[in-house]
């Protein structure tokens, strides 16, 4: 014993060298941003095990969830329904001149997405959950064969009430029902939603709890997609939660605007094909046949596509679109975002494009939910506002909407801020869409939103006091985070 105890001091450092220069390694071979690995490296071996506990928890940011993987030969859901897609080239002809090149931004797209464009949608807004949850809601009471629901936060308040009793109530009709809720998201509201789902027989599924765990790298990632898709016809997606917050004519305490969109056409297979996978990651089940992926007939003339994003096998695709259409840019660029945190990268780009003469416009909201998150985009704004971009800070209630508009011709929905965690750790969906009267009515909603903001100068970023200059620096260095 006395053998023991003399040599276990010699045997804890070797052992902590052990787990730090592992960790370390790790860190330097696949962290794709140089200072990223060199601050996880520092964290490391300036704390001993903890660092490294830090870093297998927090930094560790990717998980593979390709269903072959769960599910032994089954490979990801995939809809057999396109009844016809569009090509680039074709994309060209029906492109009007000035915007011809929008075509090639469609070839990047279909490389990176490996979904296909196809013809034949309508996708309509819905403003706030005044206009979003009553449609949801219909929607769900007039669903036959199947309803798939996948949220970020699922609130047992009166709001989540009304969509558990409109669920509950489709199971006891025989339609095949669906449920994802984020694990975090539904921290949310207390008590959780998941026990009101489970009493009423609603099959349901947590995106990587914590217990049991799905992986330890996986406890900082989220699934922030919102989808909805009634009988595999009819799709709804933005970046709405399911939160009393929302009906903002009924003057809630918290209130906050969003943008939600009612989406008909052959794109609904997209989002349905993302739940899919979202659900057999989840519940080890493969969703297929007609009850969810039904034949789709056009109903309108938009080419849209689906875009996943997350931090496994579909790791940065938004983020290389965004960089595409921010780089085919020639007359504008509207962007809306609660969140507003971009990598040095897309920094490059949007000062590139207002270089180029471009003008961009970001509207913020003048006061965010998350104070931290605010300082630290303060602490990033002159950089956009030093090569001409233009910031406008939107007035409250928070406006949670996220939008991107180029050249008054292809348009970008969905739940994805513009922020690392949206950008690399969440789960995320959006929809690309090439139509000039579906951007000019979301220009409109844009015009609306800036005609009451107030515009940011450079100079009033540069006249901040030194301490508040101080607070926003260190939130800026959490970033990677937030």
């Amino acid at each position: 014993m006395e053998t023991l105890l003399a040599i276990w001091p010699y045997f804890a450092a070797v052992l902590t060298l052990l787990i730090s220069a592992l960790t370390s390694a790790h860190a330097v071979i696949y962290k794709r941003d140089s200072r990223s690995a060199v601050f996880w490296a520092a964290v490391i071996w300036m704390v001993p095990v903890f660092g490294s506990v830090f870093y297998l928890t927090f930094g560790v940011n990717r998980i593979r969830r390709r269903a072959r993987s769960l599910l032994g030969d089954i490979d990801r859901a995939r809809s057999c329904a396109y009844a016809a897609t569009i090509s680039p080239a074709t994309l060209a002809e029906r492109l009007p001149e000035e915007t011809r090149r929008l075509s090639q931004l469609a070839r990047l797209t279909g490389s990176v997405v490996e979904r296909p464009l196809l013809p034949g949608n309508r996708i309509t807004p819905l403003i706030n959950g005044d206009e979003a949850y009553p449609a949801m809601l219909q929607a769900i009471r007039d669903a036959r064969t199947s309803v798939a629901l996948c949220t970020y936060i699922f609130d047992s308040g009166s709001i989540g009430r009304e969509f558990v009793a409109a669920l509950a109530n489709a199971v006891e009709r025989g339609v095949e029902v669906r449920v994802i809720v984020d694990a975090t998201g539904a921290r949310y509201s207390w008590p959780s939603v998941v026990p009101q789902l489970k009493r009423a027989r609603i099959r349901n599924a947590r995106f990587i709890p914590v217990f049991p765990p799905v992986s330890p790298t996986a406890i900082n990632l989220r699934n922030h997609r919102k989808i909805l898709v009634i009988d595999g016809r009819l799709g709804f997606t933005g970046g709405m939660n399911i939160r009393p917050g929302n009906r903002v004519k009924t003057k809630p305490r918290k209130p906050t605007q969003d943008l939600h969109f009612r989406v008909e056409g052959p794109v609904v297979a997209h989002l349905m094909e993302a739940f899919a996978d979202d659900w057999s990651f989840s519940a080890r089940e493969v969703l297929g046949g007609e009850t969810w992926f039904p034949p789709l007939e056009t109903v309108g003339d938009m080419p849209a596509r689906g875009i996943s994003d997350g931090p496994d096998e579909d790791f940065e695709k938004l983020a290389n679109v965004i960089h595409g259409a921010l780089s085919c840019a020639r007359k504008s660029a509207l962007i809306v975002t609660p969140y507003f945190l971009p990598d040095t990268a897309l920094t490059s780009a949007l000062k590139t494009a207002a270089l180029r003469g471009v003008q961009i416009d970001i509207l913020l909201p003048s006061k965010s939910n998350l104070p931290f998150v605010q300082w630290a985009t303060t602490a990033q704004l002159w950089q956009a506002l030093e090569s001409g971009c233009r910031v406008w800070l939107t007035p409250p209630p928070f406006d949670h909407s996220k939008l991107l508009v180029v050249d008054g011709h292809w348009s970008l929905i969905g739940s994805a801020n513009w922020d690392p965690r949206s950008l690399q750790l969440n789960f995320e969906f959006n929809v690309e869409c090439y139509d000039q009267g579906f951007a000019e009515r979301l220009e409109q909603l844009i015009q609306e939103k800036r005609s009451n903001a107030r515009k940011l100068t450079l100079q009033e970023v540069d006249q901040r006091s030194l301490p508040i200059k101080l607070r926003d620096g260190v939130a800026r260095l959490f970033h990677p985070f937030l």
